[in-house]
């Protein structure tokens, strides 16, 4: 922990009381919390960003639309667009954010949504001539004032919410003790060879209420990088000169997968909206040469000036052991439901 977060430290207990507070009147039904006649799924952290929020949204996508008509409902950061924006063929990274056009762009078999209010976003989307049988809030653990049917919280392997401290000390969005709200908890990103006592370990630090429960994920790395003309195997193109670049939060994994000893690593800001002169900076470095990004950040710049030489690695969420379990509870939740509904 830095100086400057430590100088911070009464602001954090500031913060950690006013969302305490919030938090408190929500539980008491003194601010009111919405629910709907549908599944609701939200999918969220305590802390802030890089827990890997969008390759568990699309884990979600798999497993569900093949069986129901999904949505998915996003705030849709850093988007130059207000209100309620439901995608279609005109959208792009700007009016939605990357992520939901990520969805988008590989999904087209579900709606993809945006709105900052998530109850608005919700009676937009039932108001539609093609109503969402199941609606998947994404990053939304926080937002009160619509009531999930199911939470699933993510935290990082290598940042456990139970180590961290409320902002601007640490990165918690609100206390520890919003864990409770969760139907499950995700470690994400974990090594895959996490052995199953360094998981007990885990679990016993977590200390889930017996209602809740522990699963492990990993990032598992497509075997292709793509171009929006070719693609090549991702072990050929590791041992190749190419710039890596990257505007994601926590990017080290993904150099460390595909890093050779020649390449140049860029990083940017999470969400980075890349200008101009950014991307005439970074055609500069590249030399003629290939350019490998994130699926995120390619959503945003396969347009630009890069777009010939640029190349994306596909990443999912994949679980270290109980998918079957994993899937189960969704599944079942989803049809009770639904059957209720």
């Amino acid at each position: 922990m830095n100086l400057l977060r430590k100088i911070l430290f009464p602001f954090a207990v500031l913060y950690g009381f006013i969302t305490g507070i919030r938090n408190f009147l929500f539980d008491k039904g003194f601010l009111k919390s919405y629910s709907f006649d549908l599944p609701v799924i939200a999918v969220g952290n305590l802390s802030v960003g890089g827990t890997g929020k969008t390759p568990q949204i699309e884990y979600l996508i798999r497993l569900l639309s093949g069986q129901y008509k999904v949505a998915t409902l996003s705030r849709g950061y850093k988007r130059q667009s207000e209100g309620f924006v439901l995608a279609n063929e005109n959208s792009d990274a700007v009016q939605l954010g990357d992520e939901p056009f990520q969805f988008y762009q590989k999904f087209k078999n579900i709606q993809v949504a945006v709105d900052a209010n998530r109850k608005n976003g919700i009676e937009q989307l039932l108001s539609g001539s093609i109503k969402p049988e199941i609606i998947l809030l994404d990053d939304a653990f926080q937002h009160r004032k619509v009531k999930a049917g199911f939470y699933i919280m993510l935290t990082s392997y290598d940042d456990l919410y139970c180590n961290d401290f409320i902002l601007p000390t640490g990165n918690l969005r609100e206390s520890r003790s919003g864990v409770q709200r969760a139907d499950i908890v995700i470690v994400t990103k974990c090594p895959p060879s996490l052995s199953l006592d360094a998981q007990n370990a885990i679990k016993k630090e977590l200390n889930l209420s017996p209602n809740q429960s522990l699963f492990f994920t990993f990032i598992e790395y497509d075997e292709v990088v793509y171009s929006n003309k070719k693609t090549i195997q991702a072990n050929d193109i590791k041992s190749m000169d190419k710039l890596l670049l990257a505007g994601i939060a926590k990017p080290e994994s993904f150099f460390a997968y595909l890093k050779h000893d020649n390449d140049e690593c860029l990083t940017f800001p999470d969400h980075h909206h890349f200008n101009e002169s950014e991307l005439q900076e970074i055609k500069k470095k590249a030399n003629g040469g290939i350019i490998v990004t994130t699926e995120k950040d390619y959503v945003r710049l396969k347009g630009s000036i890069l777009s010939e030489q640029l190349y994306y690695l596909p990443i999912k969420s994949s679980f270290l052991s109980g998918s079957d379990d994993f899937n189960k509870k969704i599944l079942n939740y989803v049809g009770h439901s639904t059957r209720n509904s």
